[in-house]
């Protein structure tokens, strides 16, 4: 078994300021000011998930979240979708996506329901709406709703997937309240990945926070936004400029035929 005790990780800001640990509740309006161990908790870093350098330091060492829009970027399989997942089950949202009250919508059971065994450190006003967008169990929540309508009945499954998703961004994410979202790039086009970047800005302006994994330059350029970078290191703060997607995207546009000589050549 292995524990390690640390400060829990800030927010670096575009600018690449760090947000404050150190300031008193007066005029703290975060949901959720921090992700912490549960007390006695013992994590074996030889067992998956916590063999993931992000996974082991927030289940060892607890975040700090940030007011506004966090953006969790790295590489596939460096941990974003799992801790993700974990802040759903603490904060008791489906881990499988939807709100709290679609607690019954279930594709698989989570494994291994890491994240209850987290506590949350909530701000002072619980917020009134919260919701988690997973993009690779939307097209089967899309069902839920259907089979459950409210006032007014939902066809999501007579929308593309990228359509879907932009009707499930217009419909859930409109209020002040506290998002999690798991890769809602996935489906979209350029255009819509920046109507995205445009609704996180405004819902974070309207007192909302937001936590955002997503493998888009463009979502991760959202004005204001706290960027950690996840990787063999764990977890970091970075500014857009010097994260590795926007370096490598800018390389690709301006010379695709290299990557392709390079990667055709073998």
């Amino acid at each position: 078994m292995a524990a390690r005790a640390g400060r829990p990780v800030g927010g670096a800001r575009q600018d690449g300021s760090v947000a404050s640990s150190e300031s008193g509740w007066e005029g703290d309006d975060r949901a959720v000011r921090a992700i912490r161990p549960g007390p006695g908790l013992a994590v074996d870093t030889t067992r998956w998930p916590a063999t993931v350098p992000a996974v082991e330091q927030l289940l060892c060492e607890g975040l700090e979240l940030p007011a506004g829009v966090t953006v969790l970027v790295g590489e596939n399989g460096s941990g974003k979708s799992r801790m993700i997942e974990m802040l759903a089950e603490a904060c008791g949202l489906n881990p499988q996506g939807g709100s709290a009250a679609g607690q019954l919508f279930r594709v698989k059971d989570s494994e291994p329901r890491t994240g209850t065994r987290l506590i949350v450190e909530r701000g002072p006003v619980r917020p009134r709406w919260s919701y988690f967008l997973r993009a690779d169990t939307m097209h089967s929540l899309y069902t839920y709703p259907e089979d459950n309508p409210g006032a007014r009945p939902e066809r999501f499954h007579e929308l593309s997937h990228g359509e879907g998703f932009l009707q499930i961004l217009r419909t859930r994410v409109n209020q002040p309240g506290f998002y999690l979202m798991d890769e809602p790039d996935a489906p979209l086009s350029f255009t819509a990945c920046l109507g995205l970047a445009g609704l996180l800005h405004d819902v974070s302006a309207e007192g909302s926070q937001a936590v955002v994994a997503t493998h888009s330059p463009i979502v991760a350029a959202v004005p204001g936004a706290a960027i950690w970078e996840l990787g063999d290191w764990g977890i970091r703060t970075s500014r857009w400029e010097d994260l590795h997607i926007v370096s490598a995207w800018r390389e690709f546009l301006e010379d695709p035929g290299l990557y392709f000589r390079y990667l055709l050549s073998e």
